[in-house]
């Protein structure tokens, strides 16, 4: 019996160390808490939450309000909107397909999705008459997922100020591809990047003809629910909603005002109007998006153990662009660079100011959350240089040092 316990013991620090259980040491530093202090004071910043990991030491900031004019406390599971960090989600679960063989990166679009089969650029736009040549290059999976495909940022029907309209509205996504289709692109595919929820939603679509399933429920499967991802999903409850996190717009020396909502993101969040969408529209919280963005920092293992992808998968196809040279970088819905190095961070932001970025080598993380509307944004200088204190602190902390105490 002790034999057996001391085997369980020991495989239990082996996980820990590599980083894929058990719950993080607490850094007891306040390096992201002591620069956003002075900013939340004055109401220049109304909440805010930061995370700070390298290598099991974890620092975690969750500093002002939700709700200003509540004086609700933000939380780690205050839900929010985190934007076009769905992308990368759609970039997984694309990723999932590929390691099972029944999508490659390289195959065309129209091999599942027949509308593509003949496309049009748009050559020129003189007084309004549009002059249209047919592409000659081959649309590919790989162009979709990483914004070089020519693709307009949102389809004619999510565009504008309207009811319905925005990233979580719209259409179904198998409709987003088909209008997509029938609309010129902007440049012959492959040749140039543009940055497109559009994009993602034709990938996403194509989810859903390879698995037979909603894109959603696929994601939900194979990803949210075996990462315990239980407050992530596109349609918020309403119980959940009284948790969110409120939106302000910036104000350049001056307290940030309230806004109710965005052009893109209308209210109420949950009804029928509501459409899942890759680009742009998952609900969660910090402490779901942590799980997510861990298992990606893990090469592909959530902290609860769990595999989603392989790593080769995870440093071949996500962690590093899947452009063609001196494109910038993007992978498969998510920011990388060109060349994956010890220096090399990958991730994504959102639009209302969120973002999380992590390095696989170093086992390093950053994670930060609001909802702002806006520039300016003096805090972030701040943040960055909390960021550089905390990772100096933690990089002369050993393996054994950051887990002590852990299996107590």
């Amino acid at each position: 019996m002790k034999k057996r316990m001391m085997f369980i013991a020991v495989m239990a620090m082996v996980l820990n160390v590599a980083g894929f259980a058990g719950e993080p040491k607490n850094s007891g530093t306040t390096f992201a808490k002591d620069a956003l202090a002075p900013f939340v004071k004055s109401g220049q910043l109304p909440g805010a939450i930061n995370v700070f990991y390298k290598n099991g030491l974890q620092e975690t900031t969750c500093i002002g309000y939700a709700d200003v004019a509540a004086k609700r406390p933000i939380t780690m599971n205050d839900v929010f909107m985190q934007c076009s960090q769905t992308k990368g989600f759609c970039g997984v679960t694309v990723a999932i397909l590929i390691e099972e063989g029944k999508i490659a990166l390289d195959d065309p679009v129209s091999k599942y999705l027949p509308e593509f089969n003949e496309l049009w650029v748009l050559k020129s736009d003189t007084n309004g008459v549009k002059t249209l040549v047919r592409a000659k290059n081959t649309l590919t999976v790989r162009m979709v997922m990483n914004h070089t495909g020519g693709f307009p940022f949102e389809i004619c029907a999510k565009q504008g100020n309207i009811k319905g309209g925005g990233w979580s509205g719209g259409a179904p996504l198998r409709q987003t591809a088909a209008i997509a289709a029938a609309c010129p692109l902007s440049f012959e595919p492959g040749t140039k990047e543009q940055y497109s929820n559009t994009g993602i939603d034709i990938g996403a679509a194509i989810v859903e003809i390879v698995t037979g399933m909603r894109w959603e429920d696929f994601l939900k499967a194979r990803v949210l629910d075996p990462l315990g991802m239980k407050s992530s999903w596109f349609w918020p409850t309403d119980k959940q909603l009284k948790t969110q996190i409120e939106m302000y717009d910036c104000v350049k020396d001056a307290p940030a005002t309230y806004r109710e909502q965005n052009e893109m993101q209308q209210r109420p969040y949950n009804d029928a109007h509501v459409f899942a969408s890759a680009g742009a529209g998952l609900w969660t919280t910090a402490n779901d998006q942590l799980k997510f963005y861990k298992m990606l920092m893990n090469l592909g293992v959530g902290d609860n153990g769990v595999r989603i992808l392989k790593e080769e998968t995870v440093k071949e196809l996500l962690a590093k662009s899947t452009r063609p040279k001196g494109m910038s970088g993007y992978s498969l819905g998510l920011s990388a660079p060109e060349e994956d190095t010890e220096n090399a961070w990958f991730g994504h932001g959102g639009a209302w100011g969120t973002n999380c970025v992590v390095n696989w080598h170093r086992k390093e993380l950053k994670l930060w959350v609001v909802q702002l509307c806006g520039d300016p944004r003096p805090w972030d200088a701040a943040c960055a240089e909390a960021a550089n204190q905390f990772f100096k602190y933690a990089i002369g902390k050993t393996g054994a040092d950051a887990y002590t105490g852990r299996l107590k």
